[in-house]
């Protein structure tokens, strides 16, 4: 009895440490570009790079339309690169907004050891790079899936505009739960990601979108983060999933009004005392 006892311990153990050696694997599908690769698409754009202090290296690209009302610093999610995610640059262009995306690193051609705290810093670095270059009123922060909790940890430590959270999760950390409830999360996950605890620090006006069909990050975490932030509003596409929100002319109608419409984020931010 003992002898089985112990190999069940085991076998836990060991599957303990591969889950921890190996969660980059398990959360993070990244396609690797060349550094010679030429991006294409169908509007303006300047290709931009950014070096870090540890030898971290973050290509972004920074899509332009004439007299822009602001700029849309948009975070994205788990996978693939720039190659494929600069098409949502067209949902913001023919808004009137300025677009720029970044790849995390070992997305793209981006490159480095990536890590949590490196996820937020580098976000933060592109931020200040930005808030240069556009009034901090002026930038919107826009967050999906997985960029959705660093999205907030970026607004949480300035003053955007807006902070728009696209399908987000309550925390990295309740997410996996759903799947993993059974390992030491708290030991063994590397990226908490706490967006519920972000959020609860940010000033500007928040706004969530969540599909009510989506079986990846439930709908309930879009509400729960709706429900830690007063500053916020929560918009439900029925019927929508998880990577399909643009397919809907609700979401589109959701976001010209969140960009367009003063009175309807005004409303969101008690007046100064």
């Amino acid at each position: 009895m003992l002898i089985y006892l112990l190999y069940g311990v085991g076998v836990y153990l060991l599957i303990c440490i591969v889950f921890y050696t190996m969660q980059d694997y398990f959360f993070f599908r990244p396609e690797i570009l060349p550094g010679n690769f030429q991006y294409e698409y169908p509007f303006p754009f300047d290709e931009v790079h950014f070096e870090m202090e540890d030898g971290g290296y973050i290509n972004g690209l920074h899509f332009r339309v004439p007299n822009a009302k602001g700029v849309v610093f948009y975070l994205k999610g788990n996978s693939r690169s720039l190659k494929g995610w600069g098409k949502f640059a067209k949902d913001f262009l023919g808004k009137g907004y300025d677009f720029f995306m970044i790849d995390y690193r070992g997305f793209g051609k981006s490159a480095g050891k990536r890590t949590e705290a490196t996820l937020y810093n580098d976000a933060q670095t592109v931020y200040k790079w930005l808030s240069e270059r556009y009034p901090e009123d002026q930038i919107v922060l826009y967050g999906r899936s997985l960029g959705s909790g660093i999205a907030a940890r970026i607004a949480a430590w300035n003053k955007p505009h807006l902070l728009i959270l696209d399908s987000p999760y309550y925390s990295f950390l309740y997410q996996v739960r759903q799947y993993g409830f059974w390992l030491p999360l708290k030991w063994v996950l590397r990226y908490q990601i706490r967006t519920d605890f972000f959020i609860k620090k940010v000033t500007c006006p928040i706004f969530i979108l969540h599909g009510t069909s989506d079986r990846l990050i439930h709908f309930r975490q879009g509400k729960m983060l709706h429900e830690d932030a007063p500053n916020s509003e929560l918009i439900a596409l029925e019927g929508g999933g998880h990577n399909n929100l643009p397919d809907f002319p609700e979401y589109h109608e959701a976001l010209y009004e969140i960009l367009h419409d003063e009175d309807r984020y005004t409303r969101l931010v008690p007046p100064s005392k």
